[in-house]
């Protein structure tokens, strides 16, 4: 079973497994607020979660209570079942277009909202990402971590993938080069890896690559 699957199709729509853990929230871990679609009231909280959302209520620079919003969206689509009795439910001033967007981020993996609400993605960056399917989702966000995209780089380059283009060619343009990381290691583990990459002729990145996929494949076996 996969990452997403796991972590994101097992839990209840709106559950707040990311806002709701300490080692990405912090302190604010403790006021995470779930919804659950199958609960009436739940439902109508989250419709009013929503008109609050859409009015601006939440700022644009507050990750945790965006994704709270978007939570909210995808909750409020649940219990209702559709888009459009959804924005019907949480006011006239709440678009169809906009509840669509911000469901579609709450139903991003874990792995991705994640560094949305550690900051390392913006939300409104998250919304194009969240335009993606697959491989190519994972491949955007990290691009954009990696790479310091801005929204607007992020939002170019979804649009192309949609348009049928190839995500690395698409991030190839924007100026980011997929697959390449900064390390930074213990200076033992650093002379080591260096010595066995000159012994064996080959670069660090090899070695690093291969003990990674070991590391990953024993995680999968679990």
């Amino acid at each position: 079973m996969t990452e997403e699957s796991r972590a994101d199709r097992e839990s209840p729509v709106g559950e707040p497994v990311v806002r709701s853990d300490p080692a990405v929230t912090g302190d604010r871990a403790a006021d995470a607020v779930g919804f659950d679609p199958n609960d009436p009231d739940s439902v109508a909280e989250a419709a009013e979660t929503v008109a609050r959302f859409a009015a601006g209520d939440v700022g644009d620079d507050d990750n945790v209570l965006m994704l709270r919003g978007a939570a909210a969206c995808a909750a409020l689509v649940r219990g209702v079942g559709s888009y459009k009795e959804a924005a019907e439910r949480a006011g006239e001033d709440v678009s169809v277009a906009f509840i669509r967007k911000w469901a579609r981020v709450h139903d991003l993996p874990q792995a991705i909202r994640r560094q949305v609400a550690n900051g390392r993605i913006a939300p409104s960056a998250a919304k194009h990402v969240a335009r993606l399917g697959g491989r190519d989702r994972y491949l955007l966000a990290w691009a954009t971590i990696d790479g310091e995209l801005t929204v607007r780089e992020v939002r170019a380059i979804a649009s192309a993938v949609n348009d049928g283009a190839e995500i690395e060619a698409a991030v190839r343009e924007a100026g980011v080069e997929l697959g390449r990381l900064q390390l930074r290691l213990p200076p033992e583990t650093y002379v080591e890896l260096r010595r066995r990459a000159s012994m064996e002729s080959v670069e660090p990145g090899e070695i690093v690559a291969d003990a990674v996929d070991e590391y990953l494949d024993d995680d999968r076996g679990d």
